[in-house]
Parts: structure tokens; C-alpha cells; sequence
């Protein structure tokens, strides 16, 4: 499953470092040589190791475990990683989540707690981090701060996402996934050796589903998935000393955005839902009717990167330079209100369009019993989002009914212009209003870590990382689009009827979503005051020192105990929706003992291993409504939070055919400091992590009479209930109701069974999974429930199937 493993136990090579992208060191090399083959070899330190001797809680996924659970992404493995949390439902907005610690924020004015790292480059904002899978060779997650082992800085964790580098061989791959909801999956990878010194790799990926979940008014279907990506890598061994890998990458995604399903009985028109929302009469999501009415239903996401990894040989060292330009445009435009009435009617989009230059440059060697490695990095970033709201002015009528300021659409309309057969309509117009961001981030650090062989059995690792961040960011928001609105305010003013009304074109110039009007007074760093119409831009930096300190001890042949203390630190930044606003940088300190034991006899692998970090200055984005009612904000909120937890991971070969194995997490994560908006002490409550994740499964291997083989597996995960809060609750993410339950524990069971022809050529594969259709409510979205009563929800992912067959040559 984890194939944290040794190699031995399914009779695979060896992974050695020489084929991860991220990094290649003389020292390490040597290391390879050295290694049994029977070793699975990772790179979480940025040295060739293998995983039992690296003194990290980490997990790694091989190709074949991804495949053996159809994972497309991220979001399809993070419930068989104890502890790696991953939102996948939009994949242009997804957040990662490692032991509890995460960012909430979807504004480009901050950066992720968890490090997203393709072939060692950062990917930095979240639209660029869920990436589909093709010709991946592993993937490492690093479970807490990696300050002094990654080009940037990150405080929770990291995900290091390898792929596969040219070879010297002849080969290539076809493979074809036929599955439920008519999903169609083709992948395509050539090698070509075009001599002995320059060899090529390409690979093609083109992925289609149709949706699952059916509208109830028009019949059409959502959750659509339409995603391509694809690859061509050139490694170049200039010299016996000098190697160069250059790889351009394409990712494309087209689909539905996330639909909104309500959970609020719709009365007959022209009634609306009522207000307060009453919560006991919630509907299930599951039997609710789908009513979704998006003028332009989509998310999108255009990625392209080109990177570049020189590799020298300098004497006894090795200096690796990492180059990389990206740039990808997304944007996710979905339903905010789960129904299909103008009246109530009510949509956002975000937009991004970002470019990103990424160096980094490390040296590394060994003197003696020192292991060492030093590095410099360098990014800039260009980040543009636009946050854009969309609605009618029946809907604009409806809120501002609902929080006791009038209807002035209709009293005209029908006060005036319907009561004297006047040919205008105040209804029936669009209205939007956006938020325009626009930031320019630098960041800079050095680093150096080094593993010192003390004895035979004890090695002491340090490491420490400087970082400078500078950021400069802007909010513009402009007035409200309304033209239609306009024209006929325009017409009424002229023929003298606003005045009969005692009205004003003026009186209709308000926004209600970007209201900015409570943040008059609020200064910018560029000699102005917050106001509609004017850029208000904010200038900071920050930095930072983390250190590393590591001792592991080789108490037998088989057991090693280690123990770590890391700090992890994230910039501050800014709420791409809250003008003016600033927040501090976060920290995390992070302590952990634990032991890895390899043992033959019998062939097992059991680790384990205790932690407990303090997370300060965490920033949260909250829904919050404000004093006295009104349509609610996306606000900061400052904690600090705590925890304690163990990581258990067991690999037992229990035969020749059978092998089975397990991963678990204990986590009790805590609010050290945090009030709530509406002034509730939280501290010392639960920030909504279950206590218990676990997954464990096993295969058995059967062969045929004819020298094929059949591979059977099965695999589960289970995560805990919840643990709520009265934020969790009042967020919609915890809790419960008459209808349904949030937060409640969760299972998933896959199965699958491989054949695979006696030459290894040819593989034909059938899996389920979530074998026993679980599905859960994803949440209550509140965003519209205080002014238009209209509070939905989202629902997870049925059971699917299918079958794959592939050929290799």
C-alpha cells in the first residue's frame, strides 16, 4: 500500500536516486552503488536513502500502488496517508492538510502550510498543486517542517511528487481505463535512446468522465471531468561529469464546478425561504432535488512549466542548479445558492492568472564522517486573482428585504411602472461586483543541513535555514456592473419618473458584497485610505530562522530510535477579500521521538513514532456574518493551536504470496489560544481533527500454471468523527442535524485484481472502489443562508469501477 517496504518482498528494483528528479549528488551516488538492490530508496533528505534509515515520519507511494487504486490525483490517495488530508472537490481550489495543519485561505495573498514539490520544484499556489498523475515514479510525504530540506519553507509537511526520467532502453507504455459514469482514461509513454549519451521521454494523458449527480429541472448532469497533461523530458549526459535534464509539462483540466445542492425547502414563488434558516428542517443532501441555474458552469485550469536540472561533478562534490518558469491561468465559476429562482439567485467566480520563476542551487559532498549539503533559492512570483460575484437585481431585492433595508426594486415596479403600464422593468438585470488582487512576491533563502556519522551507530543531523519573503499586494475594487440597470435608471431619470418616486440614479450605486464602506479611514502603504475606485496596496517582509537538529542511534541491526526538533515558518500575507488587511508570519515547532525496525525473520517492517508541535500565529479564513445581520465576509482570524499524536506504520510478508499492511494516526489537536468572532474562548478545544485515521490492506499473488500471474488486493481506509467546535459548527464543517451529519467517521473499501501475462507485457486489470458505495455529506455552505436563507451543501463521491488494460515494450 504505503510501499514503505523493502523490495525484496515483490521482487521490484530498486528506486534509486539517480532516476528522482529533484536531486543528484556525488556522494549519494556512491551511496546507490553500495545499497542492496532489495532497498527502496527515497530522497526525503535530498540524499539517496534508504526509507528505514531516514529519520522522518514519511510515507511512499509507488506507480504500482498508485494504480492499484485508480488515483488520478492527490485527492484520490489521501485517505490511505494517516494524516495527509487533501480537498480535492475543486481541483483548482484544493487544500492540503498534513497532521492537522493547513490553510484555509483561498486568496493568492498567502502562501500553503504544506510544501507541494514536482521533481523538487515548489509549486506554490494551490491552482497549481493538484496535478494529474502521469508516468509518476513515487511520491514522499514528509510529515512535518522541512525547513532546511526544500527550496521553500514548509511548515506542515511536505509532498514530494517524482516522475519518471529518460532511460537508456527502448520502452513505452499504452493504457486504457474504461470505467463507470463512462469514464474513458488513455496514458501513452515512449522512451527513445537516440544515442548513448542523449536519450528522450514523452508521455500523454487524456482523462474523461460523465457526471454523477443529475439535475432535477433540466435533466443535466454535473460533475463532468474533461483533463488532459502531458510531458516530454531530454536528459543529456554532456559529459561523464555533467548531466542535464530539461521536461516541458502541460496540464489542462475543463469540467463542472462544484454544484450546489440545497438543503432549504423552495416555497412557490414569489415566496423566499424564510429568515432565520431553520436548521432542524435541513433537507439530505441525498434525497434533495438538484436545482442549479450557473449562467456559465465551469472550472478550468491552463498549465504549462518548463524546468531545467544541471547536475556537476565537482571533484569530490556535486553541484545540482534547479530552473523553472511556470505559468497557469484557472477559473472556477459555481453555484452559491442551490437554487434555480432569479429571485434567489446568486454565483462567484475566481479567476487567476500567475507566473512563477523558481532557481535553486545546492552543493553537497562528504569529508570524512560528515555528509553535507548547502543551498541557495530564489522565487518570484506574479499572482493576479479576480473574485467576482455575480446576481440579479431581483436577488439584490431579495437581501436587501431580508436585512431590513427596503425593496426598492419592486416598490417601483410595481408601485409605478407595472400600476401605469410604464415599458420598463427594474428587474430581470444582472449585477455583479469583483474584487481585483494583484500581488508581486520574492522570497529568498539559504540553508545548509549535514548528517554527521559520530560512530557506527549514532548520527546527528543539523540543519539551518535563513529566509527573506517580500510582498507587495493590491486590492481594487471597483462599483457594481450593472448596465442594464443603469440604461433604465438612466431612461426614468430622464422622463421625470425616479422623481415622482423621490428617487435618484444615485440611490442604486451601493454594493452589497463589497461593501467598503465600514473600512473608511483604513490607511495603505500607498499614501491613500480605503475606497471604492482606488488601489489600495500593503508592502511587507518578513524572515525567518529554522533549525534541525536530528540524533538517530542504531540500538541493533534491526532498530533504529531517533529524535527531532524542526521549526517550520510560512510568511505572512493578506485576505485577497478583506482591503487593507496584513496577518504576521506563522510558526511551527515541532518535536518527535519514534523507532524504524526492519527485521527477516520474520519479514516485517514495524515504525512508529510520537510527535507534538505548537502552531502560532495561525491564520484562518472565516465566514462571519456581521453584528446585527447582512451579508457575511471572508475574515481573518488569528490562533494558536497544539498537538500531540503518534504515526504507526506495519509492512508484513507474510508469505511468499501474501503481504499485508497498515498505517495509522492518533492525533489530539488542540486550540492553544483562539476567540471567536463572536467572542467564544475557544482555547482549549478541538480544532475538528479526528483522533483516529487508519488504512491498512494487503495482496496476494497467485501464479498460474501458464507463467502468468493473478494479483488480488484489497484495501481500507478509515478516518475518525470529527471532533467539533462551536467555530466547526458554526462553519458548517462539523455538527449535526435532524437530516444528515457532518463530520461524521468515514470508510472507504477498494478492490482490485491484475493479471499480468507470463512475459510481464501485457496487464488486464478490474478495481472497485468504495466497494460498499459510502458516501458523506461534504459540508453546509453558509454563504448565502443569512441573507437569502438558502444554505446548501456538497455530497462525496459514489462507488466507482472499471477496468484497464495496458502494454508494455
Amino acid at each position: 500500500m504505503t510501499r514503505i517496504q523493502s523490495a525484496r518482498r515483490l521482487g521490484l528494483r530498486a528506486l534509486l536516486a539517480t532516476t528522482a528528479a529533484c536531486i543528484a549528488v556525488a556522494p549519494a551516488l556512491a551511496q546507490d552503488e553500495a545499497m542492496d538492490e532489495d532497498v527502496i530508496v527515497v530522497t526525503a533528505q535530498q540524499r539517496a536513502q534508504s526509507s528505514q534509515d531516514v529519520p522522518i515520519s514519511l510515507q511512499v507511494m509507488d506507480s504500482e500502488f498508485i494504480s492499484s487504486v485508480a488515483a488520478d490525483d492527490m485527492g484520490d490517495l489521501e485517505a490511505f496517508v494517516p494524516g495527509l488530508d487533501v480537498s480535492n472537490g475543486s481541483p483548482t481550489q484544493p487544500r492540503y492538510s498534513i497532521r492537522g495543519i493547513t490553510t484555509s485561505d483561498f486568496g493568492v495573498g498567502t502562501d500553503p502550510a504544506v510544501g507541494i514539490y514536482v521533481d523538487g520544484i515548489y509549486a506554490a499556489r494551490s491552482g497549481a498543486s493538484l496535478l494529474a498523475f502521469n508516468d509518476i515514479e513515487r511520491i514522499e510525504v514528509l510529515k512535518g517542517p522541512q525547513g532546511t530540506l526544500f527550496g521553500r519553507n514548509s511548515a506542515a509537511g511536505a509532498v514530494s511528487i517524482i516522475t519518471r526520467e529518460p532511460s537508456d532502453e527502448l520502452e513505452g507504455r499504452v493504457a486504457v481505463r474504461l470505467g463507470s459514469h463512462n469514464r474513458v482514461r488513455t496514458e501513452a509513454m515512449i522512451n527513445i535512446p537516440i544515442t548513448d549519451t542523449l536519450a528522450v521521454r514523452a508521455n500523454f494523458l487524456d482523462n474523461s468522465a460523465d457526471g454523477w449527480l443529475t439535475d432535477a429541472v433540466t435533466g443535466e448532469d454535473y460533475r463532468r471531468e474533461d483533463a488532459s497533461a502531458d510531458r516530454i523530458t531530454v536528459r543529456w549526459d554532456a559529459t561523464p561529469s555533467t548531466q542535464i535534464l530539461l521536461r516541458h509539462s502541460r496540464d489542462s483540466i475543463d469540467q463542472d464546478a462544484r454544484p450546489a445542492i440545497g438543503i432549504v425547502d423552495l416555497p412557490a414563488a414569489p415566496g423566499t425561504p424564510p429568515l432565520p434558516v431553520d436548521t432542524n428542517a435541513y433537507l439530505n443532501p441525498f434525497n434533495a432535488p438538484l436545482r442549479n441555474d450557473v449562467v456559465f458552469n465551469r472550472e478550468a485550469r491552463d498549465l504549462a512549466e518548463t524546468t531545467l536540472t544541471i547536475r556537476q561533478d565537482i571533484g569530490e562534490m556535486t553541484l545540482t542548479s534547479l530552473t523553472s518558469f511556470r505559468e497557469f491561468d484557472t477559473m472556477n465559476r459555481e453555484d452559491e445558492d442551490g437554487t434555480n429562482r432569479i429571485d434567489t439567485y446568486f454565483d462567484t467566480s475566481n479567476v487567476e492568472s500567475n507566473e512563477a520563476f523558481y532557481q535553486e542551487f545546492r552543493l553537497a559532498g562528504t569529508n570524512g564522517p560528515v555528509d553535507w549539503l548547502i543551498g541557495a533559492s530564489y522565487y518570484d512570483e506574479t499572482a493576479i486573482q479576480a473574485s467576482e460575484t455575480f446576481t440579479f437585481t431581483d436577488t439584490v431585492n431579495t437581501v436587501l428585504g431580508n436585512i431590513g433595508a427596503g425593496t426598492p426594486f419592486t416598490d417601483l415596479e410595481y408601485g409605478l411602472l407595472v400600476p401605469f403600464g410604464l415599458p420598463f422593468s427594474m428587474l430581470g438585470h444582472s449585477w455583479s461586483e469583483n474584487m481585483n488582487n494583484e500581488g508581486e512576491f520574492t522570497a529568498r533563502a539559504v540553508y545548509a543541513d549535514m548528517i554527521w556519522s559520530a560512530t557506527d551507530r549514532l548520527n546527528i543531523s543539523l540543519g539551518l535555514r535563513y529566509t527573506e519573503d517580500e510582498k507587495s499586494f493590491q486590492w481594487l475594487n471597483g462599483p457594481r456592473v450593472a448596465n442594464g440597470l443603469d440604461q433604465t435608471l438612466a431612461a426614468l431619470d430622464g422622463a421625470g419618473i425616479l422623481a415622482l418616486a423621490g428617487a435618484s440614479p444615485n440611490d442604486f450605486l451601493f454594493d452589497f458584497v463589497f461593501d467598503l464602506s465600514p473600512l473608511a479611514g483604513v490607511a495603505c502603504d500607498n499614501g491613500v485610505n480605503v475606497a471604492e475606485g482606488v488601489p489600495c496596496v500593503m508592502e511587507d517582509s518578513w524572515n525567518n530562522l529554522s533549525p534541525r537538529v536530528v540524533v538517530d542511534y542504531q540500538l541493533t541491526e534491526n532498530v533504529m530510535v531517533y529524535g527531532s526538533f524542526s521549526e517550520g515558518y510560512k510568511a505572512g500575507g493578506y485576505n485577497s477579500v478583506e482591503v487593507g488587511s496584513r496577518f504576521e508570519n506563522e510558526t511551527v515547532t515541532s518535536w518527535e521521538v519514534g523507532f524504524k525496525s526492519d527485521f527477516l525473520d520474520p519479514d516485517l517492517i514495524f515504525n512508529m513514532s510520537a510527535f507534538s508541535y505548537v502552531y502560532e500565529g495561525k491564520q484562518s479564513i472565516r465566514l462571519v456574518v456581521p453584528t446585527g445581520g447582512g451579508v457575511p465576509q471572508y475574515l481573518v482570524q488569528t490562533s494558536d493551536d497544539q498537538a500531540v499524536g503518534v504515526d504507526m506504520e506495519l509492512d508484513w510478508q507474510a508469505s511468499d504470496a501474501l503481504r499485508l499492511y497498515g498505517n495509522a494516526q492518533w492525533i489530539d489537536s488542540t486550540h492553544k489560544r483562539r476567540v471567536d468572532s463572536n467572542g467564544t474562548d475557544l482555547s482549549g478545544e478541538p480544532t475538528g481533527e479526528p483522533f483516529w485515521n487508519v488504512a491498512f490492506g494487503g495482496e496476494y499473488v497467485m501464479d498460474l500454471d501458464n507463467g502468468s500471474d493473478l494479483t488480488l488486493q484489497a484495501n481500507h481506509a478509515w478516518r475518525g468523527e470529527g471532533r467539533c467546535n462551536s467555530q466547526s459548527t458554526l462553519q458548517g464543517t462539523c455538527g449535526g442535524y435532524p437530516a444528515f451529519a457532518l463530520g461524521e467517521s468515514r470508510n472507504r473499501t477498494d478492490l482490485r485484481a491484475r493479471w499480468t501475462a507470463p512475459n510481464g507485457d501485457l496487464t488486464v486489470s478490474a478495481f472497485v472502489n468504495n466497494v460498499f458505495d459510502n458516501q458523506y455529506v461534504e459540508g453546509v455552505n453558509n454563504i448565502t443562508a443569512s441573507t437569502l436563507g438558502t444554505a446548501f451543501s456538497s455530497i462525496s463521491t459514489p462507488r466507482v469501477w472499471g477496468v484497464e488494460f495496458g502494454y508494455d515494450f
